[in-house]
């Protein structure tokens, strides 16, 4: 099978690892160089980007934010802070209305700190926390920043005790942790109970597919592939209009800048990549300008010479 390099967008079904979506792409494609752009737990559900080729390089690029709708389980209290998990605690959880458990959510809303489930993939001493859990070691995780940009209260089933929320948040969030915090917060106890990603990386699921669907269409499998280039509108670009700026970046080395030259005239951060292409649009590498903004230095260089 004819390889292409690109973003897959896949969406995984429960039960399924992220390495094991890697592998069954290696696999179809017939390459080694496969990677995909954050893990998504077994029992999660939804969109996993993956990356093909030299895709692999531009992943630190992608947009960083992920969008997930999941259900909470008052009144539970798991050794995995999930409904797989140990049952460690059970108790009631308060009569409350949407208007006061909307509330409650904005003490997440924003920038907040964290701590994530004991059997995340933390490192603790140079070794994954979920792998101290299992052997049943005591420790402590310290908290983590993290941002939640929306969080949409979905429906409170009273009855039952199952909150549904729609949140977007930073890389790094865990959802079962809120799960365990509000669950606290509402003095009962809390877990999540089951969890779907509906965005990541600046894919979303309307543009994802069932590795079954490749596999049902081999003949045409690269036709699934979403280009780099697509995959970085959210940044700027600056293009190189002749052979000598060409080979300049091609062999690593600094190209006066020239504003005109940038599709989008407004300041720039010099701290913020820039996708360099030529006239023809094809994608060249990843630049950063200097701190004076005269020149772009390259980052990024796709066929380096």
């Amino acid at each position: 099978m004819e390889t292409k390099d690109g973003f897959l967008v896949i969406n995984k079904d429960k039960g399924c690892t992220s390495h094991d979506c890697v592998k069954q792409i290696r696999k179809l494609f017939n390459t080694k160089k496969v990677g995909h752009t954050g893990t998504l737990d077994p029992e999660v559900i939804g969109i996993l980007p993956i990356a093909i080729g030299s895709a692999t390089r531009f992943i630190q690029y992608l947009p960083q934010g992920k969008t997930y709708i999941g259900q909470i389980k008052l009144g539970i209290r798991t050794n995995t802070d999930d409904i797989h998990g140990e049952i460690i605690n059970q108790k009631s959880w308060p009569e409350i209305s949407d208007a006061k458990l909307d509330q409650y959510l904005n003490r997440f809303r924003g920038i907040i700190k964290q701590i994530p489930p004991k059997v995340s993939s933390v490192h603790v001493n140079g070794e994954r926390a979920y792998k101290k859990s299992f052997r049943n070691e005591v420790f402590e995780l310290a908290p983590r920043e993290i941002k939640i940009d929306e969080l949409t209260l979905m429906k409170w089933d009273q009855i039952n005790g199952i909150i549904e929320i729609k949140i977007k948040c930073s890389a790094g969030t865990y959802i079962r942790s809120i799960a365990r915090d509000l669950g606290g917060i509402l003095n009962s106890e809390g877990c999540l109970l089951q969890l779907k990603r509906i965005s990541a990386c600046g894919f979303d699921e309307q543009n994802s597919i069932k590795i079954s669907d490749i596999e049902e269409d081999k003949k045409n499998s690269k036709n699934f592939i979403i280009p780099i280039i697509s995959a970085l509108n959210h940044i700027s670009t600056f293009v190189l209009n002749n052979e000598e700026e060409i080979n300049f970046w091609q062999t690593g080395r600094a190209i006066k800048v020239d504003i005109n030259c940038f599709e989008e005239s407004k300041s720039f951060d010099y701290k913020k990549p820039i996708k360099v292409i030529d006239k023809k649009e094809t994608l060249l590498g990843i630049g950063f300008l200097n701190k004076d903004q005269t020149f772009i230095n390259p980052k990024l260089v796709l066929n380096a010479k």
